[in-house]
């Protein structure tokens, strides 16, 4: 038996056999061409197909992962038919005289080495995308493009590393497990094995892919991110046993459904569930959720070529509404900039894009954009249960700019005729330290507060959320991060407004006691975690025993 150790992507054990996914072999050579315009159309053709191939993907992706993990395959495409990249590979064949394999691969190692060269993380992340489609289009030039070809039984896919085409083009009913020698836990890969929910474990090492074969057997703990490879009696039995009793508790989770919330000296909390779009509703329903308390209207805006109109919005909106029938659906207002980037907003380039120019700072800007979204909102508040959530709020200014201009839409939409629901709750995401600490304030304007803990954790530690190197400094659980939680949820309370958590560590199992101890009105989590967040909170004592 051998064993080896990565990073586990989702907690799962898998137990088969190995198939390691080689890439059918692009070897590319430099070619003289005399005709450079045949080569350019052969580029052409070869592109052509390559666009086919992502807007397949991008619907299977659809289908199985959602709108807004599916946005990578519409970043592709886009990448394929940007100018720049075009006239890269055209100027080499035509001033080089070679073949267009040749051009392709050349012009993605320059356009890989100056993105992996950019400051922003964001920007460092297309290297892996220029690469990928290059790859592909190069595939379709020599008709060796790789398509993921599997055996009819459930497998272990191993590799050096998967591009996100290649995860979302396998069968995942086929497969049992993902392993690669490299990659990162933020990767766009990681990020769609997790919402296919296929455990998947990375950066395992280059060793691990030279000792193993096909057939092979092997077992894979997503807990712990081991795998063994021909493991003995003893380790197969007890990880059998793990796999048995993780199924055992999610079948026992099922009977959770349409139970409270309530601790066991009877305390309740609401448990909401995350969405990032309105395909993801079913998932809510499935898993039982009380509302919607994070629902992040930045899709609208990713998935078009230009700014979504107002009735775009409102077909959206109301859907979502009508759908949780009556449950509290709380929508974010635009949260674009730092990581999210959207071409036609026309943003400049910044050295620090998380510290900049984002989220409300784009509406206090540029209102007509605001405007129409809020006009889209308030029109959909009569058919739900609506409340609007302001991110990256800093100040009592921004808050009573943003009161301005909500008084001056309504006012608007009434004179019109429109009718507007009188119980739209609003609240500001604390995101930021400042938040936090002039919650009391904040907490006298809004009804709720809702603690977004990515952001918050990122800008107390001062640590980069989109950079792997310094995953190691970042403590989610560090004092003063519970700190600022606690200072806000007291703010609430203070002044009648209620406080939720839609962060990621509203699903951290650890600290849901600490967090009731607190006074947290409300946990917002992704739908799968919900079943689980209530289990925990079932379990729990608030008030200790004299």
């Amino acid at each position: 038996m051998k064993k080896y150790s990565g990073k586990s992507v989702c907690s799962v054990v898998a137990i088969g056999k190995i198939s390691v996914f080689k890439k059918q072999g692009m070897s590319v050579k430099r070619v003289h061409i005399d005709d450079t315009e045949s080569e350019k159309k052969r580029f052409e053709a070869a592109k052509s197909a390559s666009s086919e191939q992502l807007q397949a993907i991008y619907d299977k992706a659809l289908k199985e992962v959602g709108e807004a993990n599916a946005q990578i395959f519409d970043i592709h495409m886009m990448m394929l038919d940007d100018d720049d990249y075009n006239d890269s590979i055209n100027n080499i064949i035509e001033t080089q005289s070679v073949n267009a394999e040749y051009a392709v691969a050349v012009t993605a190692d320059n356009f890989a080495e100056m993105f992996s060269n950019m400051d922003d993380s964001y920007m460092k992340a297309r290297a892996a995308d220029v690469r990928d489609i290059s790859n592909r289009v190069i595939g379709n030039l020599i008709g060796a493009l790789s398509n993921g070809s599997m055996s009819e039984d459930k497998v272990i896919i191993c590799a050096f590393d998967l591009a996100p085409s290649e995860t979302v083009s396998f069968d995942k009913d086929k497969v049992l497990a993902f392993v690669t020698a490299h990659g990162s836990s933020n990767s766009h890969t990681a990020i769609l094995a997790r919402n296919m929910n296929i455990p998947a474990v990375i950066g395992v090492g280059d060793e691990f892919l030279a000792e193993i074969k096909d057939g092979d057997e092997a077992i894979i703990d997503g807990f712990t991110g081991e795998i063994f490879v021909d493991p003995d009696a003893e380790t197969h039995e007890r990880l059998l046993e793990k796999q048995k009793a993780d199924e055992h508790k999610k079948a026992l989770l099922q009977e959770l459904k349409g139970k409270e919330n309530v601790t066991l000296d009877g305390h309740k909390i609401n448990v909401f569930a995350n969405i990032g779009s309105v395909t993801d509703i079913g998932k809510v329903l499935a898993n039982d959720a009380g509302g919607i308390g994070l629902f992040r209207s930045e899709f609208l805006y990713l998935e078009n070529d230009d700014y979504p109109t107002e009735e775009q919005q409102f077909a959206a909106y109301k859907k979502v509404l009508e759908s949780m029938a009556g449950k509290k659906v709380i929508i974010r207002t635009l949260d674009i900039g730092a990581d999210k980037k959207v071409d036609y907003f026309d943003l400049k380039p910044e050295e620090n894009p998380a510290l900049g120019y984002r989220a409300i700072r784009i509406c206090l800007t540029r209102p007509e954009i605001f405007k129409t979204q809020l006009r889209a909102l308030y029109r959909a508040s009569v058919f739900g249960n609506l409340g609007i959530m302001f991110p990256m709020i800093t100040s009592v200014s921004e808050l009573k700019k943003i009161h301005s201009i909500c008084e001056e839409v309504k006012s608007e939409l009434r004179s019109q005729g429109v009718e507007i629901s009188n119980k739209i709750e609003t609240g500001v995401m604390i995101e930021t330290p400042a938040a936090a600490l002039i919650s009391g304030k904040l907490a006298q304007m809004v009804d709720f507060f809702s603690v977004g803990t990515n952001d918050l954790t990122q800008y107390t530690l001062a640590c980069d959320r989109q950079n792997p190197e310094i995953e190691q400094f970042v403590d989610t659980h560090h004092e003063a991060i519970l700190k600022l939680i606690e200072m806000s949820a007291e703010s609430a309370h203070k002044h009648g407004a209620w406080i939720g958590i839609c962060g990621e560590l509203g699903g951290d199992l650890e600290l849901t006691e600490a967090f009731l101890r607190m006074g947290i009105d409300e946990l917002s989590v992704s739908p799968n975690k919900v079943l689980p967040l209530r289990e925990k909170i079932r379990s729990i004592k608030i008030k200790s025993s004299d």
